[in-house]
């Protein structure tokens, strides 16, 4: 007997089409690959989008972060806080420049920075604080950005997984603070790699611009190997840019059919026992739908449930290890279990699922029919 062959079922994928290779054949064809008037284009859209004065693409998220860490002079002896629950470059960043990580605990509900654990953490050394907006859900801005004033700390914004979600009416990356998006594939917006800071600050704006071109002056004239700081090497392409300008024409519709898709894993997830599923936000807090991360009923073996879900052709992931806990950060800084108990207790439990833009519902009822047999099967 042949053995039937499973079908996988990816756990992100873009969302590229003709309109996409349309517009970077025209790049191609123009023969300015770098530096050129698309990703001019690309951050005038992005600043009108989000509803920010000034915007500047890099090469990702991640150097967006980098370099507003070196704008706000964050160095060695400074401290700087931010959330265990998010990807690493949310502490990287400041690393990088020699400041030393202080994490404070998640809200259980929300999973982003708890404003009273921030305030908690804060001592004479803390010199700003990395907030972030995870998986797309706004994290308390106001409350936090009313900390930063009152400790006269610098707060950035990692709104990385974020774009498309809106704070108490008004687009993130537009209530002051600034704000870095990222658009690596599995994101609403999707060009590959590739990052955009949105800032209310034109001398903020000139900077990054100066720093992500090895600190060249843009100012008095200057010609191509005029440096006047020490800056870096994140310019992004036009290639990438005219990617990026395709998917802001249909950004609206990416997020329709992306809450549409959490939507119905929500319905469909309803009647399985010993799965949570992410809150959608409330009215102040419109979560624009990056990830679709479940957590799993205390006492169940998630590696056995994962094993299950991989071995039918889902595929899934551990959905996020804290960073205090990631190894470099154990042995660089001696952080150990119990500092952030309730980041650690929901990273403990949480998966991710199958989540794109274009999923298809009969996957999304296979995912959830072998989910419900492995979770009932460890129960």
């Amino acid at each position: 007997m042949t053995k039937a062959v499973i079908r996988p079922i990816p756990l992100s994928r873009p969302w590229l089409d003709e309109r996409e290779e349309e517009l970077v054949l025209e790049v191609l064809r123009s023969g300015r690959l770098s530096l050129g008037p698309w990703i001019d284009r690309f951050e005038e859209q992005v600043a009108e989008r989000v509803g920010a004065p000034y915007a500047a693409a890099l090469s990702s998220g991640t150097a967006g972060l980098h370099l507003l860490c070196k704008i706000a002079a964050l160095g060695p002896g400074d401290e700087v806080i931010t959330s265990p629950l998010s990807f690493v470059s949310s502490a990287n960043c400041f690393i990088l420049e020699g400041a030393t990580p202080v994490f404070a605990d998640v809200d259980p509900v929300t999973l982003n920075l708890d404003p009273g654990a921030v305030e908690a953490a804060i001592t004479e050394r803390t010199r700003a604080i990395v907030a972030v907006d995870m998986f797309g859900l706004p994290c308390e801005l106001d409350e936090l950005r009313a900390i930063a004033d009152r400790h006269g700390l610098t707060l950035i914004e990692d709104a990385c997984e974020s774009l498309g979600a809106e704070y108490r009416g008004r687009p993130l990356g537009g209530h002051g603070p600034s704000a870095v998006f990222a658009f690596y594939p599995n994101k609403q917006m999707a060009t590959g790699e590739g990052g955009v800071v949105t800032t209310h600050s034109e001398e903020e704006w000139r900077l990054l611009r100066s720093l992500r071109n090895q600190g060249r002056s843009y100012d008095g004239g200057g010609g191509w190997f005029h440096h006047v700081r020490l800056g870096l090497n994140y310019r992004w392409t036009d290639v990438q840019a005219a990617i990026g300008l395709a998917q802001l024409e249909k950004l609206d519709r990416i997020i329709e059919l992306r809450e549409a898709a959490a939507v119905r894993y929500q319905e469909l997830l309803e009647d399985v026992d010993g799965v949570e599923s992410p809150s959608g936000g409330d009215a102040e807090h419109k979560r624009s739908w990056f990830v679709y991360v479940v957590k799993l009923e205390a006492g169940l073996n998630r590696g056995d449930v994962i094993d299950r879900l991989r071995r039918e052709g889902v595929a899934t992931a551990e959905y996020v290890p804290c960073i205090h806990l990631q190894p470099y950060m154990r042995e660089r800084y001696g952080f150990a279990p119990g500092l952030c108990p309730v980041a650690e207790n929901v990273s403990s439990r949480t998966l991710a699922l199958p989540f794109f833009t274009r999923i298809d519902a009969s996957d999304q009822n296979r995912v959830v029919e072998v989910l419900r047999t492995a979770v009932g099967d460890e129960r």
